[in-house]
């Protein structure tokens, strides 16, 4: 009898995992009906989130962030540079993002994933620029895209000295594993690995150059000796969700991403502020109320992020 019951049992799965993937929308528009999603997760609720700083010894910070399945490597490093003119007080900041090709089956050798620019540019454009509205709409792609400045990394606390040295920051972002809501990882992995920096002492040499101290060099003319932290303010977080129909899934899995194809990114700060949201097509309509309920779920999320950040910051050993 027990032997009987578990063929059925081993029959009755193999047959909804073959439903699964003959009929994709429909076994989770089934599972929609009920409120429910085929992982288990409630309609509105992300994924386990947890950050790991300091993953790369190596690096100036560092941070290992994974929601759910999806996990990101973020590691910074720093360098003296000479500023620009126009810009006399003020750092740099450049800002990469990898898909190499053990983070997703669909991501091939020698060709760049489809995802990567698009990431790298929404992470631009949310760390650092200051871009003004823009608005779009055609018969072919509905396409809507809001940018304002997040004011998390002042470049003037990156000078050193006046026209003549500043911090230029290199942050590369690797996706080890790309199981959906790429964009709000790879926020997430950046902010921690800011978060878990320290900036090196730097001191002038015989020849008028700055250097940074090590035990080699010494401690001769120090610059910077008290600037140890990078101060971060109005830290943006983000959620993506996905729509169909009149339902709203935060946080969706590449499965989800690819089924039902509607995505709204939206990104708040630490002072409740809109700071991004992005929209690229779709079939579903982003109306005002859609719109609204993603901003509400994003509100909740900033709130988790905002606490596992901080329990990660206040568990890291201080050097």
């Amino acid at each position: 009898m027990g032997h009987s019951n578990a063929s059925g049992d081993l029959s009755s799965e193999m047959e909804v995992d073959a439903f699964r993937r003959l009929f994709p929308l429909r076994f989770y528009e089934h599972h929609l009906a009920e409120s429910i999603r085929p992982d288990g997760r409630a309609l509105g609720k992300a994924r386990d989130t947890t950050i790991e700083l300091g993953a790369v010894a190596s690096a100036d910070g560092s941070a290992l962030a994974k929601i759910g399945l999806t996990t990101m490597l973020a590691a910074i490093k720093m360098e003296v540079m000479t500023p620009s003119k126009e810009s006399p007080d003020e750092g740099c900041i450049a800002i990469d993002f990898h898909m190499p090709p053990i983070c997703s089956p669909l991501v091939r050798p020698g060709r760049p994933a489809e995802a990567e620019p698009v990431v790298s540019k929404q992470l631009a454009d949310t760390i650092l620029r200051h871009v003004k509205h823009f608005y779009g709409h055609s018969l072919l792609l509905d396409y809507f895209f809001k940018v304002l400045y997040s004011g998390m990394i002042d470049l003037k606390d990156l000078s050193l000295v006046s026209g003549k040295a500043a911090w230029m920051v290199y942050l590369d972002i690797y996706c080890l594993d790309a199981d959906g809501s790429l964009f709000d990882a790879a926020l997430l992995s950046a902010i921690a690995a800011f978060s878990h920096l320290q900036i090196p002492v730097v001191s002038m040499n015989d020849d008028g150059k700055l250097i940074v101290v090590s035990e080699e060099n010494g401690e001769k003319d120090i610059v910077n000796k008290e600037k140890r932290k990078l101060s971060l303010n109005r830290i943006p977080f983000s959620l993506t969700c996905v729509l169909h129909k009149n339902y709203i899934l935060a946080d969706p899995t590449a499965e989800e991403e690819t089924i039902f194809e509607t995505l709204v990114t939206v990104v708040l700060d630490t002072f409740d502020q809109l700071v991004y949201l992005y929209k690229p097509g779709g079939l579903v309509l982003a109306f005002t109320s859609s719109v609204q309920d993603c901003i509400a779920l994003t509100r909740q999320r900033l709130k988790e992020l905002q606490k596992i950040l901080d329990e990660s910051v206040s568990g890291m050993e201080v050097d």
